[in-house]
């Protein structure tokens, strides 16, 4: 027997299961128990394909409910089951087209036997992978090189240790496990290609320049902040802001949160300028607001003739006479001459 006709018993075979698809797993088992063999003995009487000596597998299909009684389902459903399982056969054989092409470029005799190879490589990955989310998940920041939980490098490493341990334990027992446990595993790891691919795009695009200047934040203390408002020594806010660390580097907490503030920052021509975005981003949103101070009163000026404020009134002589003023209207007596 040829390969090609082991092949064909076998999509037969595959085909009669889908269009089985719908009877509880026991009975649809005992109804393919012998059937590969029985298609081999087929094969071996004579030529012709098993298409053109059994017909369709949906009609012998048929042959095996009728032959065992089993109630065919309703023929909205079998067409539904045929559509499907026709479209997921399609898939399947285009998957092993292109397996079959593309291995002799790797110099392998199918692209999978390759594969196979980096399955250890894919382990550690998505251990690593798993890590990052978990940090994502818990701390809410960003993606980065390493899986920081508060900050610390032990506890990235020993997260780091558990996933990857985990992945590759798990990486040898998957071949033992069933088609439920192998679907959800093969799920998660396209979310976890995705959310890396995703992640990597953003530390690249942080890397080159490209991100926000927000994004340079010193503690993760401030990772809440979306404005700052710098008031002065009179409670006055003050608007126009920036703010440098101690080697003159601006930094940026926040983001413009307010439609005004937005339309500023996508206006502003040097994009990467970090000092073009002044504080406070939306004034309106200040968390107090001082009225002006009320000026102190004047001091009241005396009236024309009065004694200033502070002076010392002068104090009258004696006889009523005011000091510094002569007898007799203020004429000088002249000297009486003697003799």
């Amino acid at each position: 027997m040829t390969t090609v006709t082991e092949q064909e018993i076998a999509r037969y075979v595959g085909q009669v299961r889908a269009a089985l698809a719908d009877l509880p797993p026991p009975v649809r088992d005992e109804l393919l128990e012998d059937l590969p063999e029985h298609l081999a003995e087929v094969a071996a009487e004579a030529e012709g394909s098993l298409y053109e000596r059994l017909g369709p597998p949906e009609a012998y299909a048929m042959e095996l409910r009728g032959a065992a009684g089993v109630t065919p389902p309703p023929a909205a459903t079998v067409n539904l089951d045929q559509r499907i399982g026709a479209a997921v056969r399609r898939g399947r054989d285009r998957l092993r087209a292109a397996d079959t092409r593309l291995g002799p470029v790797l110099g392998y005799s199918r692209l999978s036997d390759f594969l196979r190879l980096l399955r250890p490589a894919w382990w550690v990955l998505r251990g690593y992978l798993a890590a990052m989310l978990i940090t994502v998940l818990l701390t809410g920041t960003s993606f980065g090189l390493l899986p920081r939980l508060g900050g610390s490098s032990l506890a990235a490493l020993l997260l780091l240790a558990a996933t990857i341990t985990g992945s590759v334990w798990l990486g040898r027992r998957t071949d033992r496990m069933g088609r439920r446990p192998k679907l959800v595993l093969g799920v998660s790891a396209v979310l976890l290609v995705l959310f890396g691919l995703a992640g990597f795009v953003e530390l690249d695009s942080r890397a080159g320049g490209t991100s926000v200047p927000y994004e340079q934040v010193y503690t993760d203390q401030y990772s809440g902040v979306q404005d700052v408002y710098v008031y002065d020594s009179e409670g006055r806010l003050l608007e126009g802001v920036r703010l440098f660390d101690q080697n003159g580097e601006p930094i940026r907490l926040g983001h413009p949160w307010c439609a005004e503030a937005e339309q500023r920052y996508q206006d502003l021509s040097g994009y990467n300028d970090l000092t073009r975005q002044p504080y406070p981003y939306c004034p309106e949103g200040a968390p107090f607001r001082f009225g002006p101070t009320t000026p102190p009163a004047p001091e009241p000026t005396a009236p024309a003739g009065s004694p200033a404020p502070g002076a010392t009134a002068p104090s009258p002589t004696p006889d009523g006479a005011t000091p510094g003023a002569t007898p007799d209207g203020g004429r000088t007596p002249s000297p009486t001459p003697t003799g």
